[in-house]
């Protein structure tokens, strides 16, 4: 009941967050904005699978970069791993990714009767690096995602979980009509949701 609970109010705090979407022209803070909007989204990597080998694989991952609310996050995407998973070997070959969030995924879209493919379904694209983090960020990345994926704390044990972030080395916003726009890391960690 308590986890009931406490999805509820994270739901309604995202929902409220949701509603103060930023204008288009202000690029760094729409995708400040909808990461922090999001719980999840699209990393890709290239496969090594066998028989993918070399293709992109895209698979989706529960991610936060700080607990629910308006000023809660750091543009971090924080990512809870194994070494088991399929996509996580690919990155342990090659650590480049992409990583695609969409408003889509929360009320924001559906309220205002866009398709997630319309441009004003903002989403946004990052490019960059999966890396461990170091014990000293070990604790940020644990409140942000146990904050927002509460049943991540009883997964088993055994599976060698470990906490790693996404490193953002560039970044592409789609939010409005007239293509992408290009936000560097510098510009997006520089401002605030």
């Amino acid at each position: 009941m308590a986890r009931l609970l406490l999805l509820c109010a994270v739901s309604g705090l995202l929902l409220a967050a949701v509603a103060a979407i930023p204008p288009p022209e202000e690029a760094a803070r729409m995708a400040r904005f909808v990461l922090h909007s999001c719980d999840w989204g699209a990393l890709a990597t290239l496969s090594t699978q066998e028989g993918l080998r070399g293709h992109p694989f895209a698979n989706i991952f529960s991610l936060s970069d700080g607990p629910p609310g308006p000023r809660g996050g750091s543009g971090v995407p924080y990512l809870y791993l194994t070494d088991m998973e399929i996509s996580v070997q690919d990155l342990e070959v090659n650590s480049n990714a992409s990583l695609t969030v969409s408003l889509a995924q929360t009320p924001y879209c559906k309220k205002h009767g866009y398709d997630p493919q319309n441009p004003l379904c903002a989403h946004i694209i990052f490019v960059g690096s999966i890396v461990k983090v170091n014990d000293s960020e070990a604790g940020l990345a644990e409140k942000a995602l146990f904050s927002r994926h509460p049943e991540m704390e009883s997964w088993p044990k055994d599976h060698n979980w470990f906490f790693a972030k996404f490193n953002i080395t560039n970044i592409w916003v789609l939010d409005y009509f007239g293509g992408l726009k290009i936000v560097t890391p510098e510009e997006y960690y520089s401002v605030k949701p």
